[in-house]
């Protein structure tokens, strides 16, 4: 249990968004990109899975560890990156899905979050770039709602993204309406369901006559 403290209180009425981006770079082995002597001889391409910042902000300030699940096949499969660059390079023939786990400095209170990145090796449209690199790559954005004073503060550390209050409460709004519109159509289909069984019954009775 933490213990008490204005540091664990949390921040009503306030999120935070921070964007990152994850994914991975890959290159067929070649002349210009000769396959390491460690590796073995069926490998086929040098690849790096990565959590980065989008503009190059350090994420060390809120991150304080990404863990990589690889495939069970790989030595060491579980690779754990507590500093910057996050991010795990290795080679390999056969895409798979990769697990990031990404866990924030403990004494923020924030929960890990975790994210399933597919390693893409190949370009599926059949298309290369110039050098030779397949990349994989997705933006998307980490919302901390409420968080707490410890984790406020670190988290405005650089230019963030503070959640305007009006607009959350619009997006509020519309997934309030969505889930009335829902609402009306379950209600909608319960009613239809019932005159059904109300018109199966009669016609029941009307052939036992």
């Amino acid at each position: 249990m933490a213990p008490p403290g204005s540091t664990h209180k949390r921040i009503k009425q306030v999120s935070i968004s921070k964007p990152i981006i994850y994914g991975n770079v890959a290159t067929r082995f070649s002349p210009v990109n000769p396959i390491p002597p460690t590796a073995p001889k069926d490998h086929t391409h040098s690849w790096t899975v990565f959590v980065r910042d989008p503009t190059g902000n350090d994420l060390s300030q809120y991150i304080k560890k990404v863990v990589f699940k690889l495939h069970d096949t790989y030595p060491n499969a579980t690779r754990t990156i507590e500093q910057p660059p996050f991010e795990v390079t290795e080679s390999g023939w056969g895409e798979f899905e990769i697990v990031i786990k990404i866990f924030f400095h403990t004494e923020g209170g924030e929960k890990n979050v975790t994210l399933v990145h597919h390693l893409k090796l190949h370009p599926y449209d059949g298309t290369i770039s110039m050098d030779g690199k397949v990349e994989s790559v997705l933006y998307d954005e980490i919302v901390f709602n409420e968080p707490t004073e410890t984790a406020f503060a670190m988290l405005t550390q650089n230019p963030g993204s503070l959640l305007d209050d009006k607009l959350k409460k619009r997006e509020n709004d519309e997934l309030d309406r969505i889930a009335k519109a829902i609402d009306d159509i379950d209600s909608k289909t319960k009613l239809k369901a019932e005159e059904f069984k109300a018109l199966e019954a009669q016609r029941n009775a009307l052939i036992n006559q």
